[in-house]
């Protein structure tokens, strides 16, 4: 979706008929200042969305950051500085702080696996867990973090799921039957599948015809054994329980991606708020 046309549409959403409460308790003809503020260390993300938003609400704003996307703020830094209208600015604050707090929460939780996994040949990305309609900002976010997008939805690349797979009736039919649907539709799409299991994996490498192959749940000894077994032939990515804390285990068999959901779906909110001076 285009960024501007979300952004209308937020704001058609939380103001409507308008910001009752700044018209009725604030001068028209006010003008003021506000600082951005960060109240905790992360990666700040978001800035350029939220400069959007003061725009849209009110071009006469005036909006200096000082810091750009994927920078790391500290308590207490001044991110950005807005200046102008009293009712544009409070009309515009809570939404351009939820664009920024929720991005920046996914960009610090996408760096901090980025900084486990530095020094190894392991790439983080995201998923399709994302909220619904605010995917892009989602995205977006994990890539200031320094994490990589997985596809954005159903249409940029073929992804053969245990489900798929179990609807096709196995493994080779279902990889089959995809490339000659690619084929008479004159699609050039990438092809990834799910694998649970070694014999899965062994199925896959006889069939070919795939650029990634999806190591869904292994523990690591059956990790390290499919990355060995696969041996460069095609991509390897790591799914399921992937955590901070186990990150590097995983990275340390070699495979060429981890997924993890949770960059998207578990994240916490960077705090940060937008004061009056």
């Amino acid at each position: 979706m285009d960024i501007e046309r979300f952004i209308r549409q937020a704001i058609e959403e939380d103001v409507q008929s308008g910001d009752h409460t700044s018209l009725a308790c604030i001068p028209k003809n006010k003008t003021s200042k506000a600082e951005l503020i960060a109240k905790e260390n992360g990666i700040v993300a978001g800035i350029e969305v939220a400069k959007k938003v003061f725009e849209i609400i009110d071009t006469e704003l005036t909006v200096d950051s000082f810091y750009k996307d994927g920078d790391v703020v500290e308590k207490s830094d001044l991110v950005m500085l807005v200046k102008g209208s009293a009712q544009s600015i409070l009309q515009a604050e809570r939404l351009a702080l939820n664009f920024m707090q929720r991005m920046s929460g996914i960009a610090t939780l996408t760096n901090k696996f980025v900084q486990t996994l530095r020094g190894t040949n392991t790439k983080v990305m995201d998923t399709r867990k994302t909220t619904p309609m605010f995917r892009q900002f989602e995205k977006m976010a994990v890539k200031i973090g320094g994490g990589e997008n997985h596809r954005f939805g159903l249409w940029d690349m073929i992804m053969i799921k245990d489900n798929h797979i179990a609807y096709s009736g196995g493994i080779e039919p279902a990889i089959t039957t995809v490339k000659n649907y690619l084929k008479k539709k004159n699609l050039d799409l990438r092809i990834e599948i799910e694998t649970a299991s070694i014999a899965q994996v062994e199925e896959v490498l006889a069939t070919g015809g795939v650029q990634r192959i999806m190591l869904d749940n292994f523990k690591i000894p059956e990790l390290k054994k499919a990355v060995k077994l696969i041996d460069k032939k095609y991509e390897t990515e790591a799914s399921g329980g992937i955590t901070l804390e186990n990150a590097r285990e995983y990275a340390a068999t070699g495979v060429d991606y981890i997924s993890v959901g949770a960059l998207t779906h578990s994240y916490k909110s960077l705090d940060l708020s937008l004061n009056a001076i």
